[in-house]
């Protein structure tokens, strides 16, 4: 299948899925959520693929955030369908993936870019990588499962920093805070992976396939639930106004607390 903003190739039984929109520092749209979600649910029905990498093309970002101009101007009810559609669609899709997928972050990881590696079974990066949910600055909060997923791999207290604050952190600090499992120059970041996979790939791939599904029953979803509600909430918001056209506008944001 061809794709205009995703590569797909396959090496060996390991399936490389590039984001290829390096213009953008590929950002995520519509476009490429919907290529991402054909890409990944053909990759799992092919026996032959046992592992998936997915990283960003070039060597700035894996992923620097969502298309903002796309949704800027939504209403509350537009706002939770895109949350709930693109979770649907995309990242409980790759979440619950029986094939082992791992995100190798090659540069920026923010916003969706962050939330797209979170639900990824684990994450290696390159020294290069910057990793932060900004979207309290723009007046909405993460809403592809970011307020979900950061807790369980951070705590709660570092993802409540992190997201109130819409900093940025360091591969290294990432890595530290647990968010990351490697941290490796951009030229060992692949290799890693395939090394990765080749000892994953030794085991029993149903058996790995019933872990991913028992690790992830741990977790309730009611809170994707309340993410989506609270994020659709925020587009009825003179602060989400604000936020969003002062990111197009490029300037700062003056946040009227409404």
């Amino acid at each position: 299948m061809n794709f205009e903003t995703i590569l797909v190739e396959q090496q060996n039984s390991t399936a490389i899925v590039t984001i290829n929109r390096p213009k953008k520092l590929n950002a995520l749209n519509k476009a490429t959520i919907l290529e991402l979600h054909k890409a990944f649910a053909n990759l799992e029905a092919d026996k032959s693929v046992k592992a998936i990498i997915l990283t960003g093309s070039g060597d700035k970002a894996f992923v620097a955030g969502a298309d903002i101009s796309e949704f800027a101007n939504f209403s509350e009810e537009e706002g939770a369908r895109l949350a709930r559609k693109g979770q649907d669609e995309l990242f409980n899709l790759v979440e619950n993936l029986g094939t082992p997928v791992i995100a190798a972050v090659n540069g920026f990881a923010l916003g969706g870019g962050l939330e797209l590696s979170m639900a990824c079974h684990f994450r290696v990066a390159s020294d290069n990588a910057k990793m932060g949910l900004p979207e309290v600055s723009l007046g909405v909060i993460p809403g592809y499962g970011g307020t979900q997923r950061l807790p369980q791999l951070v705590g709660k207290g570092r993802a409540m920093e992190l997201i109130m604050t819409a900093g940025m952190i360091s591969a290294d600090k990432a890595l530290d805070y647990g968010l990351v499992n490697y941290v490796v120059t951009q030229e060992e970041l692949l290799p890693l992976c395939h090394k990765l996979i080749g000892k994953i790939t030794n085991n029993s791939s149903v058996a790995i396939s019933a872990a991913i599904k028992a690790v992830n029953a741990g977790f309730t979803k009611d809170g994707y639930d309340v993410e989506i509600e609270a994020f659709g909430a925020c587009f009825g918001t003179e602060d989400f106004k604000e936020g969003t056209t002062a990111f197009l506008e490029k300037r700062k944001a003056n946040f009227p607390g409404a």
